[in-house]
């Protein structure tokens, strides 16, 4: 009697699961665009770091739908998960180089106006499809849907981050503020590659994993 609503919820889960991966998609998309033009501009590497980690939501995000194409998207969920980690230690690299060269003195950010804009939306939007993917990914039981909703989170992060080392740069002049929020974008972006790597996110019905914090045994 209980499987048929169970069965149909699961599909619902699949399908919003879906849905929020392509939100997700098409505001990156845009961010990414307006992030990598402006930074190129100013030549900021805060702004670029955080342009790039949006494509790289972009991937790991397809990755997700490919992986929720499948009849039982658990079959795909270790490549999946790999992919997502691979993602964030490839941006972690690519940000720690280009803020080592900043620091060096190599090349200044300049002001962007835009920038600051930029960081201000994405902290409004990016936290609530991260909560709404998150909470869908856990009842569903899927570890790599809820590590890219961890992703979708880490760029309200970095858009604090972000925020912080434009206005530092052009309020107050601290022009190592932009290469030092980079900095830390890499570090977060690392720190979540190893976790994803060992599929060390939350999972499983949402009472059990804020209850305790972690994934019931599958």
């Amino acid at each position: 009697m209980s499987t048929a609503p169970a069965t149909a919820r699961r599909i619902r889960l699949a399908r919003r699961i879906r849905l929020l991966v392509a939100a997700t998609i098409t505001y990156n998309v845009v961010e990414a665009v307006v992030a990598l033009t402006e930074g190129t501009r100013v030549s900021s590497t805060a702004l670029i770091g955080f342009g790039l980690d949006s494509l790289i939501e972009v991937s790991s995000a397809a990755a997700i739908a490919w992986q929720f194409a499948a009849p039982d998207p658990h079959t795909r969920e270790k490549t999946a998960l790999r992919f997502v980690a691979f993602s964030f230690f490839a941006l972690a690299g690519y940000v720690t180089v280009e803020s080592a060269l900043s620091l060096a003195g190599l090349q200044q950010a300049r002001h962007s106006p835009i920038g600051v804009a930029l960081a201000g939306v994405s902290l409004v939007i990016m936290p609530v499809l991260s909560l709404a993917q998150r909470r869908a990914g856990q009842e569903y039981g899927s570890r790599s849907a809820v590590a890219d909703s961890k992703q979708t989170l880490l760029c309200t992060y970095l858009s604090a981050v972000l925020l912080a080392g434009l206005l530092l740069n052009m309020l107050v002049g601290w022009w190592w503020a932009d290469p030092v929020a980079a900095l830390v974008i890499a570090g977060v972006a690392a720190r979540e590659g190893r976790q994803a790597w060992r599929g060390d996110v939350c999972c499983g019905p949402v009472a059990v994993a804020e209850a305790d914090g972690c994934c019931p045994p599958r």
